[in-house]
């Protein structure tokens, strides 16, 4: 007689072998099967995009009238390593000497000397390292860091759409982030494809329940851009969450949790101390750049300005501001479809709380496209629609984009404004 509810042993089997491991080169292989394409689509588009950048750079010859460090330079790639380029090199090669040094005489919105201090270290490191190991310059330990990371940034943003929506609209999200408005910096001697893939890579690893990843992760983009405040939020937000849900244990979320703002604030921290004024990194960015928080004042300045056909307000530049303002007012319609997919709440979190942060800040208008390049859970949406559509359409639709990238996400902000 059988007896309800007890258990047997379980019945081992000796002669059947277990499966045997692939060997290096089937894992390599299926490695590039399933991110060669990935890869491939944005290194295609973003060749194309830059090609039509230079052309255009060559063009107009504008550039070579130019200082070196605005804008300028022998050949027309020296561009990518003008404006705040200039400065990364800078830092190194020479490292950092925060100090809030007044301009003689200054009265004005600046009234302090530029200083390398108001750039985050991560990206100058790194490419201080680069440059250590492979004897390029700064400029091409710049170019090898933001490229490498920009293909980073792309299998994060991959991973992160191909989770909630299927590997067609990865690779469509990926196309995105090739031809966004802003995205000339991606291949540039900035720091936005680091904070990018840093940032891509966090939020999948939350999505995963990888915690201290997503803790370490968040740190070190800290150190990479002041606005990863907003990042440390999303993953606090995601992790309290998960915590009052009991959906997994404590110890690891809120060790995250911990570590996360370790990054930013630690920078700001150790930057205050040397200026020896615990306020000093805002302190510099109003006072050299006019850069602060102001509420909103001069964004809703800049959107009731423009679609009258004003620009008598505080930095304005056409071109590039017109394109801003089209940026700024996509986002809350992307960011609304992207609450609709309900997505987990580190993407609505990171996106709206870095949305508010850039139009809370007084700065170049004209560069709200970069300031919000990292907002790639915007490209989800897009991607789950663009996904329906025939790969010749596809094709047609994300390579026009990228050709005209050249201009719109290129030439406007590095030539006919300040990146």
């Amino acid at each position: 007689m059988t007896t309800v509810g007890t258990s047997q042993a379980p019945v081992t089997r000796p002669d059947v072998a277990a499966p045997p491991a692939p060997d290096p080169r089937e894992r390599l292989r299926r490695a590039a099967a399933h991110h060669g394409p990935v890869l491939a689509t944005y290194g295609v588009l973003k060749l194309a995009g830059l090609a039509v950048f230079l052309y255009l750079l060559d063009a107009a010859g504008d550039f070579r009238e130019k200082h070196p460090r605005f804008g300028g330079g022998a050949h027309p790639w020296d561009v990518l390593g003008s404006w705040d380029g200039w400065w990364y090199q800078q830092i190194a090669v020479n490292g950092y000497d925060p100090a809030l040094e007044p301009v003689p005489g200054a009265t004005g919105l600046i009234t302090l000397k530029g200083n390398s201090a108001a750039f985050f270290p991560l990206y100058p490191a790194l490419m201080r390292i680069v440059s250590e190991v492979t004897g390029l310059g700064p400029y091409g330990a710049g170019m090898t860091v933001s490229i490498v990371f920009s293909f980073v940034a792309a299998l994060g943003i991959y991973a992160v759409t191909d989770r909630l929506g299927g590997r067609r609209a990865g690779l469509v999200a990926v196309g995105l982030w090739a031809v966004w408005p802003g995205s000339g910096a991606e291949w540039a001697v900035y720091s936005e494809s680091v904070y990018t893939a840093l940032a891509a890579w966090a939020c999948y690893a939350v999505m995963t329940r990888r915690w201290l990843t997503a803790g370490v992760l968040t740190f070190t983009a800290g150190l990479s851009r002041p606005t990863a405040v907003t990042l440390v939020a999303a993953l606090a937000v995601a992790g309290l969450l998960a915590v009052w849900r009991r959906e997994e244990g404590i110890r690891r979320p809120l060790l995250a949790v911990a570590i996360a703002p370790l990054g930013v604030f630690g920078y700001l921290g150790w930057v205050g101390h040397r200026m020896g004024d615990w306020g000093g990194y805002s302190k510099l960015q109003d006072g050299a750049w006019a850069h602060k928080f102001d509420y909103g004042r001069h964004t809703l300045d800049v959107l009731t300005s423009v679609p009258v056909g004003h620009f008598d307000y505080l930095f304005a530049m056409p071109m590039e501001d017109t394109i801003g303002v089209g940026v700024v007012l996509t986002v809350p319609v992307l960011t609304v479809l992207l609450a609709r997919l309900r997505p987990p709440a580190v993407l609505v979190v990171y996106t709206v709380l870095s949305y508010l942060m850039v139009m809370g800040t007084q700065q170049y208008f004209g560069n709200v496209s970069r300031y919000l390049l990292p907002l790639f859970p915007l490209f989800i949406p897009l991607a789950l629609a663009m996904r329906r559509l025939k790969w010749p359409s596809l094709a047609t639709v994300l390579g026009t984009a990228a050709l005209a990238s050249g201009s719109y996400a290129g030439y406007v902000l590095f030539e006919l404004g300040v990146p």
